[in-house]
């Protein structure tokens, strides 16, 4: 039988990304600090959507970024706790996915 990924490629980030960036963020370049891999966002391993978005790299899961809906306001996260920023965005209804 074969594996199911538990995962979706990094063009699941588009759409959240799209809501505090003014590109397409999954066509930009990435290099993990761990691993040495790089390429384009689209490429990182993405996790969730609860309670976020978490893609790591493919290489070694070393965790690219985060990106939680709080309300009001989107958390994002790249890097470690120091490096997480809080962008506000419109309100949409409770039962809309990130």
């Amino acid at each position: 039988m074969p594996h199911e990924p538990d995962h979706t490629d990094g063009n699941s980030l588009a759409g959240p990304l799209a809501e505090i960036l003014s590109v397409d963020a999954t066509t930009g370049w990435w290099r993990c600090p761990e691993c040495g891999r790089s390429g384009p966002v689209a490429q990182l391993h993405v996790y969730g959507p609860e309670p976020g978005l978490t893609a790591r790299c493919p290489g070694c899961a070393h965790i690219a970024l985060r990106l939680v809906r709080a309300g009001d306001h989107v958390w994002l996260s790249m890097g470690g706790p120091a490096d997480t920023f809080r962008f506000p965005v419109a309100s949409r209804p409770p039962d809309a996915t990130p």
